[in-house]
């Protein structure tokens, strides 16, 4: 059975929401995620799921499947980065709107995140 608010929620690819992870610690609480997903699928009435890139401001080393945001590019109040190796899909009940007006991410990151997610399973070069 699809919950009503999963049914009713306008997700847009680019979007960040609040959301509880289930690979994270129980004490972690919500984190930022980017809305990775089609838009097709987010506002499908059947969809209870999106996929989603989690955001983090744990920015202590580069690595090559993080982009660097910063908080003008999102809205939050920090630098942070995506971490597209995390790449999850999302219950809709999970997700949470921010408090904040966010910025919707563009296009061309979601796609370069799209390509850092393939370079995180090593399928970023043709075999």
């Amino acid at each position: 059975m699809i919950s009503s608010a999963a049914a009713t929620r306008q997700i847009r690819r680019g979007e960040i929401w609040w959301a509880s992870l289930p690979n994270d610690p129980p004490d972690k609480g919500p984190r930022p995620v980017i809305i990775v997903s089609r838009n097709s699928r987010n506002q499908h009435p059947r969809a209870v799921t999106v996929l989603a890139v989690p955001l983090s401001t744990s920015i202590h080393k580069q690595s090559p499947v993080h982009i660097l945001f910063q908080p003008g590019e999102t809205g939050l109040p920090e630098a942070c980065v995506a971490q597209a190796e995390n790449v999850t899909v999302v219950s809709k009940d999970w997700l949470v709107k921010l408090n904040t007006p966010s910025r919707l991410v563009s296009s061309t990151k979601i796609c370069q995140l799209a390509g850092l997610v393939a370079a995180a399973m090593d399928c970023d070069s043709p075999r």
